[in-house]
């Protein structure tokens, strides 16, 4: 019989806090082979808050990075891809932008909760919440992790993750073609048989981890939203991508040594592998 781990709410998985509004940027630098004086980031967040009316209180909170050291305007857009209609990578451009996207959600469920607000009985919090966290660099690959979160009523909260690393040295986002040559189809086969190696939180009666059990997809698709690092590529999946909210978002690991013999000759050459 399975035992599922309770999901964690969004607002804590996301720290989403304070109904006041507010507003912070940090500076850190980059991890890796890159060197701190030639690649640096600073993050941009805002967390704000409106009364819609007694039950309902209406929260928005983004965080962004900026990259005061790249230019490459392909490439922020890459970087900048769930924008839409961002033109200024700039730390004001992006406050800027943020501003606007606030007050277009907060307007947005002004009008769209009225036919709502009659069923709810006790006080409500909905919100949005959205972030970049820069998770590595090396070899001169960007691995960013895009993170939202969101409640506008229903059962629970949801939730759900994109990975992306970008090439520094040719401006471009990578994609699996850059990496293996391994056929689609063979790729899958891998990530069926290693779904059970990274713990999501959905385990078995003897706690041996069971994200098979979860399973709403009789194929696992490779998709585009991966990263790696020394050991493996891994695949992340959302809630309800490929298995039942309970499962949780899932992580899966195809070793270095499955995709040995497909390896790019300038991947494996920029990885260091021998």
């Amino acid at each position: 019989m399975k035992n599922i781990l309770a999901a964690v709410t969004l607002a804590a998985l996301f720290s989403v806090s304070a109904c006041k509004k507010s507003e912070t940027s940090g500076t850190s630098s980059a991890t890796g082979n890159s060197k701190p004086d030639t690649f640096r980031t600073d993050s941009l967040a805002i967390n704000d808050s409106v009364k819609i009316a007694d039950s309902l209180t209406v929260q928005y909170a983004a965080k962004l990075l900026v990259f005061s050291s790249l230019h490459d305007k392909t490439l922020l857009d890459s970087i900048y891809f769930n924008r839409k209609g961002l033109k200024d990578f700039s730390q004001k451009g992006l406050k800027v932008y943020l501003e606007k996207d606030k007050n277009e959600y907060f307007d947005k469920l002004r009008k769209e909760s009225k036919e709502y607000l009659s069923d709810i009985r006790f006080g409500e919090k909905w919100y949005t919440d959205t972030s970049m966290h820069l998770k590595s660099v090396n070899n001169d690959f960007m691995h960013i992790q895009y993170m939202w979160g969101s409640y506008e009523g229903g059962a629970h909260d949801n939730y759900g993750f994109s990975e992306r690393v970008f090439d520094l040295k040719n401006n471009k986002k990578t994609e699996l073609k850059d990496i293996t040559t391994m056929p689609k189809s063979s790729l899958e086969a891998l990530l069926m048989k290693n779904i059970n190696k990274i713990n999501s939180g959905t385990t078995d009666n003897k706690g041996q981890v069971n994200n098979s059990e979860m399973l709403l997809v009789e194929v696992i698709p490779a998709t585009d939203n991966f990263y790696f690092d020394d050991k493996n590529l891994y695949f992340h999946y959302s809630p309800y991508e490929i298995a039942a909210f309970a499962a949780g978002d899932i992580t899966i690991p195809v070793s270095w040594q499955e995709l040995d013999k497909t390896l790019t000759p300038a991947f494996r050459e920029r990885m260091k592998f021998k």
